[in-house]
């Protein structure tokens, strides 16, 4: 079935029309004309894998990436980094204007590392053979390497074998050193040799279904000079480069705020970057080890007036007494509950400023929030380079 591109959707699909209704293309580019299987079909839209293109983008280059033709790990390494911008800012503008009603020139502000940048990544595990899964599917392709990985996960991915997990999920953090936390989660026995992975990389620890079975369960990370203490199970930017922007427009942000919340602080980042001018602070957050780790932090970077709380945001705001002018929100993709969103607006805030990872959900709470305050600045982040995702930072004023 011959089509034509017309534009790319907000996860990265080409859109083609068939018979009128809606076909989403996986690995295909506005312009291109394709033919295409049909994989998924409902009565509203479909699903459609490329069988072989016929007319080609002049935006389309060659990935550099072996598995991007299968693998579901990115979505846009097929175009030029300058194109996955210019995508991004489209998309982030269609969005706010179309949910949330705000129409603006959006800057985004670019990575400097484009590839070799996450920190972070999962890994699937099925009969021993370790990868990412085909989009859409539990299907895997297996893999030695990823370039969207920093170099020290990268180099590791190979050697995985000897963790001989069979099925299960491992997931690798790395930080400024090249230290490498390894995470293994399985519900069948498997017994690691850790002694050719600890003889070729730094290891800082190897935690298996939720218990150290060597080394630490944490480890250090630096950005702007900050030190923070990380453990396996942690919410930390995955992009170093980016956090390192995102702090310095945190600091920018606060530098007229006085009493600030912070909340879904993880390890207390954004409470840590805030201005000096800030006189007090808190932070919340509901993974124990994070709060752990922001106790810590906050002393380490000698921000000894931030004080954290334990437990689910909606529950612990209403214990606040004090006055709060600012508040720092950077929640889950799922974005703000409405009992999160109640309690914020009845703190009456001057100031609210919102990071997210998803648009939609951002979109969502922004109409609520909206009501009672003016949109000042809306920036994108490109947080997650070659992929359809893009973070970002919503600072508003109360009218």
């Amino acid at each position: 079935m011959e089509v034509k591109v017309e534009k790319l959707d907000n996860q990265g699909r080409g859109i083609a029309f068939v018979n009128d209704k809606i076909t989403f293309i996986e690995k295909a580019l506005p312009e291109e004309v394709v033919d295409i299987k049909i994989t998924k079909e409902s009565k509203k839209y479909q699903e459609a894998t490329v069988i072989e293109y016929i007319k080609i983008s002049p935006s389309r280059i060659e990935s550099p990436c072996p598995y991007f033709k299968e693998c579901g790990g990115c979505d846009l390494l097929d175009l030029s980094y300058e194109d996955t911008l210019k995508y991004k800012k489209e998309k982030l503008e269609s969005i706010f204007s179309k949910y949330a009603n705000i129409n603006t020139n959006i800057e985004i502000i670019p990575s400097d590392n484009t590839l070799s940048y996450r920190n972070k990544i999962t890994l699937k595990v099925v009969n021993s053979k370790i990868g990412y899964y085909h989009s859409s599917t539990h299907k895997l392709v297996e893999i030695n390497n990823c370039l969207l990985a920093e170099k020290a996960i990268e180099n590791i991915i190979p050697e995985l074998k000897y963790l001989n997990v069979k099925n299960g999920e491992i997931t690798l953090r790395s930080n400024y050193n090249d230290e490498l936390l390894i995470i293994i989660n399985t519900k069948e026995n498997c017994n690691p040799n850790i002694i050719p992975l600890k003889k070729n990389h730094k290891i800082a620890g190897i935690i298996l279904n939720d218990k150290v079975l060597n080394g630490e369960s944490k480890f250090i990370d630096i950005i702007n000079h900050k030190l923070f203490n990380v453990s396996y199970d942690s919410f930390f930017q995955v992009n170093r480069s980016i956090c390192s922007k995102l702090f310095q427009l945190i600091e920018e942000y606060t530098k007229d705020s006085k009493v600030l919340l912070d909340l879904y602080c993880g390890v207390g980042t954004l409470g840590i970057a805030s201005n000096s001018s800030v006189e007090k602070a808190y932070g919340i957050e509901i993974v124990k080890n994070a709060i752990l780790n922001a106790i810590t932090n906050s002393k380490i970077n000698k921000k000894n007036n931030i004080y954290y709380m334990l437990g689910d945001v909606g529950e612990c705001l209403p214990k606040i007494k004090d006055t709060i002018d600012t508040i720092i929100v950077d929640p889950p993709r799922a974005g703000l509950d409405d009992k999160t969103k109640e309690t914020i607006l009845k703190l009456k805030p001057y100031k609210i400023i919102y990071v997210s990872c998803d648009p939609m959900t951002l979109s969502r709470d922004l109409k609520e929030l909206t009501k009672y305050y003016n949109v000042k600045i809306v920036k994108g982040l490109d947080m997650f380079p070659y992929t359809h995702h893009c973070e970002s930072i919503i600072v508003l004023e109360r009218r």
